[in-house]
Protein backbone atom coordinates (compact mmCIF):
# COMPACT_ATOMS: atom_id res chain seq x y z
CA UNK A 1 0.00 0.00 0.00
CA UNK A 2 0.94 3.65 -0.89
CA UNK A 3 0.06 6.35 1.88
CA UNK A 4 0.20 10.17 1.01
CA UNK A 5 0.20 12.30 4.16
CA UNK A 6 -2.42 15.33 2.52
CA UNK A 7 -1.71 16.51 6.39
CA UNK A 8 -0.06 15.69 9.50
CA UNK A 9 -0.86 18.33 12.13
CA UNK A 10 -4.22 18.89 14.82
CA UNK A 11 -7.45 19.40 13.80
CA UNK A 12 -6.76 23.65 14.10
CA UNK A 13 -3.36 22.66 11.87
CA UNK A 14 -0.35 23.72 12.80
CA UNK A 15 0.38 27.11 13.89
CA UNK A 16 -3.03 27.55 14.99
CA UNK A 17 -4.58 30.94 14.18
CA UNK A 18 -3.57 33.71 16.26
CA UNK A 19 -1.98 31.32 19.18
CA UNK A 20 0.83 33.13 20.25
CA UNK A 21 3.06 30.13 21.60
CA UNK A 22 6.64 29.96 20.81
CA UNK A 23 5.78 26.50 19.06
CA UNK A 24 3.41 28.23 16.82
CA UNK A 25 5.46 31.21 15.94
CA UNK A 26 8.34 28.57 14.88
CA UNK A 27 6.34 26.53 13.05
CA UNK A 28 6.54 27.98 9.94
CA UNK A 29 7.64 27.04 6.15
CA UNK A 30 8.59 23.53 6.01
CA UNK A 31 7.39 23.00 9.53
CA UNK A 32 3.75 23.89 9.18
CA UNK A 33 1.21 21.02 9.21
CA UNK A 34 -2.13 21.18 7.89
CA UNK A 35 -5.06 19.07 10.21
CA UNK A 36 -3.99 15.00 9.30
CA UNK A 37 -5.29 13.29 6.17
CA UNK A 38 -4.60 10.05 4.68
CA UNK A 39 -4.77 9.05 0.77
CA UNK A 40 -4.22 5.17 0.43
CA UNK A 41 -3.38 4.04 -2.63
CA UNK A 42 -5.43 6.87 -4.21
CA UNK A 43 -9.30 5.30 -3.41
CA UNK A 44 -9.39 5.86 0.09
CA UNK A 45 -9.63 8.76 1.89
CA UNK A 46 -9.53 8.95 6.14
CA UNK A 47 -10.22 12.57 6.85
CA UNK A 48 -11.77 15.07 4.86
CA UNK A 49 -10.00 18.23 5.64
CA UNK A 50 -9.98 22.34 3.60
CA UNK A 51 -7.89 21.86 1.03
CA UNK A 52 -7.77 18.11 0.48
CA UNK A 53 -7.86 18.77 -3.33
CA UNK A 54 -5.29 20.69 -3.26
CA UNK A 55 -2.97 18.71 -1.01
CA UNK A 56 -3.23 15.72 -3.27
CA UNK A 57 -2.61 17.93 -6.00
CA UNK A 58 1.12 19.33 -4.18
CA UNK A 59 1.84 15.86 -3.61
CA UNK A 60 1.11 14.74 -7.26
CA UNK A 61 -2.10 12.91 -6.66
CA UNK A 62 -5.40 13.11 -7.93
CA UNK A 63 -8.51 12.08 -5.65
CA UNK A 64 -10.34 11.11 -8.42
CA UNK A 65 -10.19 7.82 -8.12
CA UNK A 66 -11.20 7.80 -4.34
CA UNK A 67 -13.58 5.59 -3.66
CA UNK A 68 -14.75 6.35 -0.16
CA UNK A 69 -14.24 8.72 2.47
CA UNK A 70 -14.00 7.83 5.86
CA UNK A 71 -13.75 10.57 9.35
CA UNK A 72 -12.03 9.73 12.16
CA UNK A 73 -13.49 12.55 14.50
CA UNK A 74 -16.04 14.86 15.10
CA UNK A 75 -14.94 17.89 12.89
CA UNK A 76 -15.53 21.24 14.64
CA UNK A 77 -16.06 24.47 13.00
CA UNK A 78 -18.07 25.12 9.68
CA UNK A 79 -18.46 21.79 7.68
CA UNK A 80 -16.15 21.04 4.80
CA UNK A 81 -17.16 21.36 1.39
CA UNK A 82 -16.38 18.03 -0.31
CA UNK A 83 -14.94 18.59 -3.94
CA UNK A 84 -17.09 17.43 -6.89
CA UNK A 85 -16.76 13.92 -7.94
CA UNK A 86 -16.06 13.20 -4.16
CA UNK A 87 -18.17 10.65 -2.52
CA UNK A 88 -19.97 11.41 0.96
CA UNK A 89 -17.63 11.29 4.18
CA UNK A 90 -19.10 8.93 6.46
CA UNK A 91 -17.91 6.43 9.43
CA UNK A 92 -18.38 3.03 9.71
CA UNK A 93 -19.54 1.86 13.13
CA UNK A 94 -16.93 0.64 15.63
CA UNK A 95 -16.23 -3.30 15.09
CA UNK A 96 -17.87 -3.47 11.26
CA UNK A 97 -15.82 -4.12 8.23
CA UNK A 98 -16.32 -2.52 4.63
CA UNK A 99 -14.79 -3.95 1.77
CA UNK A 100 -13.60 -1.19 -1.31
CA UNK A 101 -13.80 -2.65 -4.78
CA UNK A 102 -9.95 -1.97 -4.94
CA UNK A 103 -9.89 -4.87 -3.04
CA UNK A 104 -9.13 -2.84 0.63
CA UNK A 105 -10.71 -3.93 3.97
CA UNK A 106 -11.41 -1.52 5.90
CA UNK A 107 -12.78 -2.27 9.61
CA UNK A 108 -13.84 -0.04 12.32
CA UNK A 109 -11.52 0.09 15.69
CA UNK A 110 -13.45 1.48 19.04
CA UNK A 111 -11.85 3.73 20.49
CA UNK A 112 -11.47 5.13 24.36
CA UNK A 113 -12.80 8.96 23.21
CA UNK A 114 -14.86 10.29 20.54
CA UNK A 115 -14.23 9.22 17.35
CA UNK A 116 -13.06 5.99 15.25
CA UNK A 117 -10.16 4.08 14.26
CA UNK A 118 -9.59 2.29 10.58
CA UNK A 119 -7.84 -0.64 10.37
CA UNK A 120 -6.77 -1.11 6.62
CA UNK A 121 -5.64 -3.89 4.96
CA UNK A 122 -4.27 -3.43 1.22
CA UNK A 123 -4.94 -6.01 -1.54
CA UNK A 124 -1.23 -6.60 -1.00
CA UNK A 125 -2.02 -8.04 2.36
CA UNK A 126 0.11 -4.84 3.83
CA UNK A 127 -1.88 -3.47 7.40
CA UNK A 128 -2.06 -0.18 8.57
CA UNK A 129 -3.87 1.55 11.25
CA UNK A 130 -4.73 5.02 11.55
CA UNK A 131 -6.39 6.24 14.52
CA UNK A 132 -8.24 9.86 15.06
CA UNK A 133 -6.60 12.67 17.47
CA UNK A 134 -6.48 12.07 21.46
CA UNK A 135 -7.71 8.91 20.85
CA UNK A 136 -6.44 5.32 22.09
CA UNK A 137 -7.86 1.56 21.01
CA UNK A 138 -10.38 0.03 23.50
CA UNK A 139 -11.19 -3.40 23.85
CA UNK A 140 -7.46 -4.56 22.66
CA UNK A 141 -8.34 -8.24 23.86
CA UNK A 142 -10.57 -8.55 20.75
CA UNK A 143 -8.82 -8.97 17.16
CA UNK A 144 -5.44 -6.88 17.66
CA UNK A 145 -3.73 -9.89 19.07
CA UNK A 146 -0.36 -10.85 17.49
CA UNK A 147 -1.83 -12.59 14.88
CA UNK A 148 -2.84 -9.08 13.76
CA UNK A 149 0.78 -7.21 14.15
CA UNK A 150 0.28 -3.95 11.85
CA UNK A 151 3.02 -2.96 9.13
CA UNK A 152 2.25 0.64 10.15
CA UNK A 153 0.56 2.73 12.92
CA UNK A 154 -0.43 6.70 12.29
CA UNK A 155 -1.21 7.85 15.88
CA UNK A 156 -1.40 11.01 17.88
CA UNK A 157 1.49 9.56 19.96
CA UNK A 158 2.36 12.96 21.26
CA UNK A 159 -1.13 13.60 22.89
CA UNK A 160 -1.52 10.06 23.46
CA UNK A 161 1.82 7.91 24.10
CA UNK A 162 -0.25 5.18 26.02
CA UNK A 163 -1.86 4.29 22.85
CA UNK A 164 1.23 2.90 21.19
CA UNK A 165 1.88 0.69 24.79
CA UNK A 166 -1.37 -0.66 24.40
CA UNK A 167 -0.62 -1.72 21.06
CA UNK A 168 2.37 -3.37 21.83
CA UNK A 169 1.47 -4.64 25.10
CA UNK A 170 -0.95 -7.06 22.57
CA UNK A 171 1.45 -8.09 19.90
CA UNK A 172 0.12 -5.15 17.75
CA UNK A 173 3.29 -3.18 17.08
CA UNK A 174 6.38 -4.83 16.61
CA UNK A 175 9.99 -3.86 16.49
CA UNK A 176 9.46 -3.30 12.47
CA UNK A 177 6.18 -1.52 12.80
CA UNK A 178 6.71 1.63 10.77
CA UNK A 179 4.92 4.56 13.56
CA UNK A 180 3.99 7.51 12.01
CA UNK A 181 3.00 10.85 14.55
CA UNK A 182 0.30 12.58 13.03
CA UNK A 183 -2.32 14.85 14.43
CA UNK A 184 0.33 16.92 15.88
CA UNK A 185 0.17 20.16 17.82
CA UNK A 186 1.71 22.33 19.54
CA UNK A 187 3.01 20.24 22.46
CA UNK A 188 7.00 20.08 21.12
CA UNK A 189 8.70 22.55 19.07
CA UNK A 190 9.22 21.48 15.39
CA UNK A 191 12.61 20.28 14.01
CA UNK A 192 15.30 18.44 16.34
CA UNK A 193 13.13 18.19 19.34
CA UNK A 194 10.26 16.35 17.47
CA UNK A 195 12.56 14.11 16.50
CA UNK A 196 14.09 13.27 19.36
CA UNK A 197 10.84 12.55 21.68
CA UNK A 198 9.59 10.57 18.49
CA UNK A 199 12.90 8.54 17.94
CA UNK A 200 12.56 7.86 21.95
CA UNK A 201 9.62 5.76 21.47
CA UNK A 202 10.83 4.19 18.57
CA UNK A 203 8.16 6.21 16.18
CA UNK A 204 8.86 9.39 13.54
CA UNK A 205 6.84 12.47 11.72
CA UNK A 206 7.03 13.13 8.27
CA UNK A 207 6.39 16.59 6.23
CA UNK A 208 2.79 16.91 4.84
CA UNK A 209 2.76 15.45 1.44
CA UNK A 210 4.77 12.88 1.93
CA UNK A 211 4.18 9.80 0.67
CA UNK A 212 4.86 6.48 2.74
CA UNK A 213 5.39 2.65 1.39
CA UNK A 214 3.31 0.47 3.87
CA UNK A 215 6.23 -2.45 5.10
CA UNK A 216 9.36 -0.73 4.15
CA UNK A 217 11.05 -0.57 7.55
CA UNK A 218 14.56 1.34 6.86
CA UNK A 219 13.54 4.37 8.26
CA UNK A 220 12.37 2.97 11.90
CA UNK A 221 14.33 4.37 14.09
CA UNK A 222 16.48 2.11 16.73
CA UNK A 223 14.91 3.05 20.74
CA UNK A 224 18.25 3.16 22.53
CA UNK A 225 18.40 0.13 25.03
CA UNK A 226 20.40 1.86 28.04
CA UNK A 227 19.78 5.86 28.54
CA UNK A 228 20.88 8.30 31.28
CA UNK A 229 19.38 11.21 32.40
CA UNK A 230 21.06 13.84 33.91
CA UNK A 231 20.11 17.08 35.30
CA UNK A 232 19.88 19.73 38.17
CA UNK A 233 17.38 20.42 40.82
CA UNK A 234 13.68 20.49 39.55
CA UNK A 235 15.49 20.38 35.71
CA UNK A 236 12.80 18.18 34.62
CA UNK A 237 14.91 15.15 34.42
CA UNK A 238 12.16 13.26 35.99
CA UNK A 239 9.57 14.21 33.18
CA UNK A 240 11.98 13.17 30.56
CA UNK A 241 12.94 9.73 31.79
CA UNK A 242 9.52 9.32 32.31
CA UNK A 243 8.44 10.47 28.64
CA UNK A 244 11.10 8.07 27.22
CA UNK A 245 8.90 5.01 28.49
CA UNK A 246 5.53 6.13 28.27
CA UNK A 247 4.83 4.58 25.15
CA UNK A 248 5.78 1.63 26.45
CA UNK A 249 4.15 -1.28 28.19
CA UNK A 250 4.76 -2.47 31.89
CA UNK A 251 7.33 -0.35 32.77
CA UNK A 252 8.31 -1.14 36.37
CA UNK A 253 9.73 2.39 38.00
CA UNK A 254 12.25 1.68 40.63
CA UNK A 255 12.30 4.50 43.26
CA UNK A 256 15.27 4.11 45.42
CA UNK A 257 14.59 6.89 48.02
CA UNK A 258 12.29 5.19 50.17
CA UNK A 259 9.06 6.73 52.20
CA UNK A 260 11.03 8.90 54.59
CA UNK A 261 8.16 8.39 57.15
CA UNK A 262 7.19 11.91 58.79
CA UNK A 263 8.11 13.80 55.99
CA UNK A 264 5.59 15.68 54.59
CA UNK A 265 7.43 17.52 51.90
CA UNK A 266 9.11 14.28 50.40
CA UNK A 267 5.76 12.54 50.56
CA UNK A 268 4.09 15.25 48.37
CA UNK A 269 7.57 14.56 46.19
CA UNK A 270 6.53 11.31 45.89
CA UNK A 271 2.90 12.10 45.16
CA UNK A 272 3.72 14.35 42.08
CA UNK A 273 5.84 11.63 41.01
CA UNK A 274 3.05 8.70 41.54
CA UNK A 275 0.76 11.20 39.57
CA UNK A 276 2.22 11.37 36.54
CA UNK A 277 3.08 8.27 35.62
CA UNK A 278 0.96 5.75 33.75
CA UNK A 279 -1.67 3.85 35.94
CA UNK A 280 -0.06 1.01 34.41
CA UNK A 281 3.49 1.28 35.84
CA UNK A 282 4.39 -1.02 38.86
CA UNK A 283 6.47 1.07 41.80
CA UNK A 284 8.96 -0.86 43.19
CA UNK A 285 10.54 0.95 46.37
CA UNK A 286 14.52 -0.89 46.56
CA UNK A 287 18.78 0.22 46.46
CA UNK A 288 18.72 -3.27 45.26
CA UNK A 289 19.41 -2.58 41.91
CA UNK A 290 21.66 -5.32 40.50
CA UNK A 291 19.06 -8.02 40.82
CA UNK A 292 16.32 -6.06 38.91
CA UNK A 293 19.14 -5.25 36.17
CA UNK A 294 20.21 -9.17 35.90
CA UNK A 295 16.50 -10.02 35.36
CA UNK A 296 14.65 -10.17 32.09
CA UNK A 297 11.90 -8.65 31.95
CA UNK A 298 9.66 -4.90 31.31
CA UNK A 299 11.83 -1.65 30.88
CA UNK A 300 13.32 -0.18 33.83
CA UNK A 301 13.06 3.33 35.13
CA UNK A 302 15.36 3.95 38.22
CA UNK A 303 14.71 7.41 39.85
CA UNK A 304 17.17 8.07 41.13
CA UNK A 305 21.33 7.09 40.96
CA UNK A 306 21.92 9.74 43.80
CA UNK A 307 19.49 8.73 46.36
CA UNK A 308 21.08 5.16 45.79
CA UNK A 309 24.18 6.74 46.39
CA UNK A 310 23.65 8.20 49.56
CA UNK A 311 22.41 4.81 50.66
CA UNK A 312 25.60 3.38 49.85
CA UNK A 313 27.69 6.05 51.30
CA UNK A 314 25.46 5.10 54.29
CA UNK A 315 26.18 1.62 54.74
CA UNK A 316 29.81 1.77 53.66
CA UNK A 317 30.33 4.69 56.76
CA UNK A 318 31.44 6.47 53.60
CA UNK A 319 30.69 10.21 55.92
CA UNK A 320 33.14 8.98 58.89
CA UNK A 321 36.87 9.90 57.77
CA UNK A 322 38.02 6.97 59.96
CA UNK A 323 35.69 4.46 58.23
CA UNK A 324 36.25 5.64 54.48
CA UNK A 325 39.96 5.44 55.07
CA UNK A 326 39.87 2.13 56.62
CA UNK A 327 37.90 -0.16 53.72
CA UNK A 328 34.68 2.53 52.90
CA UNK A 329 36.28 3.97 50.37
CA UNK A 330 37.17 0.45 48.38
CA UNK A 331 33.96 -0.59 49.38
CA UNK A 332 32.36 2.13 47.96
CA UNK A 333 34.32 1.49 44.36
CA UNK A 334 33.34 -2.04 44.35
CA UNK A 335 29.78 -1.12 44.43
CA UNK A 336 29.51 1.19 41.72
CA UNK A 337 32.06 -1.23 39.50
CA UNK A 338 29.17 -4.02 40.29
CA UNK A 339 26.08 -1.49 39.38
CA UNK A 340 28.24 -0.04 36.05
CA UNK A 341 28.77 -4.03 35.42
CA UNK A 342 24.96 -4.87 36.04
CA UNK A 343 23.94 -1.54 33.35
CA UNK A 344 26.50 -2.93 30.83
CA UNK A 345 24.95 -6.52 30.92
CA UNK A 346 21.48 -6.18 31.42
CA UNK A 347 18.98 -7.21 28.82
CA UNK A 348 16.48 -4.66 29.81
CA UNK A 349 15.39 -1.41 28.78
CA UNK A 350 16.90 0.80 31.15
CA UNK A 351 16.42 4.38 31.64
CA UNK A 352 18.34 5.90 34.96
CA UNK A 353 18.28 9.09 36.51
CA UNK A 354 20.87 11.04 38.50
CA UNK A 355 21.89 14.42 39.31
CA UNK A 356 24.22 16.52 37.85
CA UNK A 357 25.65 18.26 41.03
CA UNK A 358 29.36 19.59 40.05
CA UNK A 359 28.68 22.76 38.59
CA UNK A 360 27.24 24.44 41.20
CA UNK A 361 29.06 26.02 44.59
CA UNK A 362 31.49 24.17 46.39
CA UNK A 363 30.20 22.19 48.91
CA UNK A 364 31.15 24.01 52.82
CA UNK A 365 31.89 20.26 54.18
CA UNK A 366 34.20 17.23 53.68
CA UNK A 367 31.08 15.34 53.52
CA UNK A 368 29.51 17.37 50.93
CA UNK A 369 32.08 17.60 48.84
CA UNK A 370 33.36 13.78 49.00
CA UNK A 371 29.04 13.05 47.67
CA UNK A 372 29.46 15.39 44.90
CA UNK A 373 33.12 14.21 43.96
CA UNK A 374 31.74 10.43 44.03
CA UNK A 375 28.08 11.36 42.67
CA UNK A 376 30.17 12.27 39.68
CA UNK A 377 32.36 9.56 39.28
CA UNK A 378 29.05 7.13 39.61
CA UNK A 379 27.49 9.11 36.59
CA UNK A 380 30.58 8.77 34.22
CA UNK A 381 30.44 5.23 35.59
CA UNK A 382 27.14 4.30 34.28
CA UNK A 383 27.59 7.07 31.23
CA UNK A 384 30.25 4.92 29.50
CA UNK A 385 27.89 2.17 29.67
CA UNK A 386 24.95 3.46 28.46
CA UNK A 387 23.85 4.03 24.42
CA UNK A 388 22.41 7.68 25.15
CA UNK A 389 23.20 10.09 27.52
CA UNK A 390 21.12 13.43 28.13
CA UNK A 391 21.64 16.48 30.19
CA UNK A 392 18.21 18.65 30.99
CA UNK A 393 18.59 22.41 31.71
CA UNK A 394 15.76 24.50 32.09
CA UNK A 395 13.40 21.73 31.04
CA UNK A 396 15.37 21.27 27.77
CA UNK A 397 16.85 18.09 26.82
CA UNK A 398 20.44 17.93 24.94
CA UNK A 399 22.17 14.61 23.66
CA UNK A 400 25.62 13.96 25.06
CA UNK A 401 26.16 10.61 24.15
CA UNK A 402 23.59 8.68 21.52
CA UNK A 403 21.83 9.61 18.26
CA UNK A 404 21.50 13.45 17.42
CA UNK A 405 18.67 14.48 15.73
CA UNK A 406 19.03 16.87 12.61
CA UNK A 407 18.45 20.08 12.72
Amino acid sequence: MEVTLLGTGAPAGLPRPDCPCAVCATSLGAHTRAATALLVDGALLLDLTPGAAFAAARAGHSLGRVAQVLLTHPHDGPPVEVPAGLPQPGRVPDGRELTLLTGHRVRAVAMDAPGTGYAVTGPDGQRLLYLPPGGAPAGLGEGLGTAERYDMVLADLVGRPDALAKLRAVGAVGPTTDVVAVHLDHDVPPGAELRRRLAAAGARAVPDGSTLIVGVYEDVPDVSRRTLVLGGARSGKSVEAERRLESFPDVRYVATGGTRGGDTEWASRIATHRDRRPGSWQTVETCDLVPLLAQDGAPLLIDCLSLWLTDVMDSVGAWDDAQWADGGERALRSRVAELAAAVRSSRRSVVLVSNEVGSGIVPATASGRRYRDELGRLNAAVAAECEEVVLVVAGQALVLRGPAPGT
